[in-house]
C-alpha cells in the first residue's frame, strides 16, 4: 500500500508564513503526497512551487467555522480555482444543520459544487460538534448536494477524527459510493492505518512525514 498517496499534507494554522508553505510543498514533492492542503491565500504560491510534480493543490473554503454566507464561500471557491486549486475542502454550515434548516445546508454546498463540476469537493462535517443522528444527516445532505468526499474535521474544533464517527459516515457513504477523508488528531502510522483499514480514502494530516517514518507527532491536525 502506498500510504503517501492517501495523504493531504496539511498546513492551515493562522501563523503559517510563505516560507512555511514553500517548505510544505517541498516536503510533499519529496514524499510524493497526494496533495498539499492550505488556506486559499496561498494557492498561487503552492501551485507555483509544485509545478512539474504530481502533487495537487487542495484549498480550504469557509474555514474553519463554515459560518460565512454562501456567496462568500462561492466567491472564495471561484478565486481558489482560478488561482490553481485542484480540490476544495469546504466547511458545512454547522449552525444551519443544528437549526434543522436542511435546505440551507444543502443549498450552501450545492452552490459551491456548481462552481466546480469537474473538481473534487470535500465537505467537512466537524463531527466533534455533532450527535450521532446529526452525523448521519450531515453525511446524507453533503452527499446529496454533490460532495465527492465527506470529511470528519477541520482540526480546529473540540476534537478530530474518531473511529466511531467514521463508521457512521461510512454507512451513509457506502450507499452513494462517496469517499471519506479523516482529519484531525491522526499523528502516527498505526492510527493512519486504522482509518485506512476502515475504508477511508484520504487522510488530512500535518504529521505526514512522521507517519511515513513510523514516528509519533505532536501536531494538532
Amino acid at each position: 500500500m502506498k500510504l503517501n498517496k492517501y495523504i493531504d499534507h496539511t498546513l492551515l494554522k493562522a501563523t503559517a508564513t510563505k516560507k512555511d508553505v514553500i517548505k510544505l510543498c517541498e516536503e510533499a514533492k519529496e514524499y510524493n503526497f497526494f496533495s498539499v492542503c492550505i488556506n486559499s491565500c496561498y494557492v498561487t504560491l503552492a501551485k507555483k512551487h509544485l509545478q512539474g510534480s504530481d502533487v495537487k493543490v487542495c484549498s480550504v473554503i469557509g474555514f474553519p467555522l463554515g459560518a460565512m454566507s454562501t456567496e462568500a464561500k462561492v466567491f472564495e471557491t471561484k478565486q481558489a480555482l482560478k488561482d490553481g486549486a485542484d480540490e476544495i475542502d469546504m466547511v458545512m454550515n454547522i449552525g444551519f444543520l443544528k437549526s434543522k434548516d436542511f435546505d440551507a445546508v444543502w443549498k450552501d454546498i450545492e452552490a459551491v459544487k456548481n462552481e466546480m463540476p469537474n473538481n473534487v469537493l470535500k465537505v467537512i462535517l466537524e463531527t466533534c460538534y455533532l450527535e450521532e443522528l446529526e452525523i448521519i444527516k450531515a453525511s446524507e445532505l453533503a452527499i446529496q448536494s454533490g460532495a465527492d468526499f465527506i470529511k470528519t474535521s477541520t482540526g480546529f474544533g473540540a476534537g478530530g477524527a474518531t473511529i466511531n464517527d467514521v463508521k457512521l459516515m461510512k454507512k451513509v457513504a457506502e450507499s452513494y459510493n462517496t469517499k471519506i477523508k479523516a482529519s484531525g488528531g491522526i499523528r502516527d502510522y498505526k492510527t493512519a492505518l486504522e482509518f485506512i483499514n476502515l475504508g477511508v480514502e484520504r487522510l488530512g494530516v500535518s504529521s505526514g512525514i512522521a507517519i511515513m517514518n513510523g514516528e509519533q507527532s505532536e501536531s494538532d491536525y
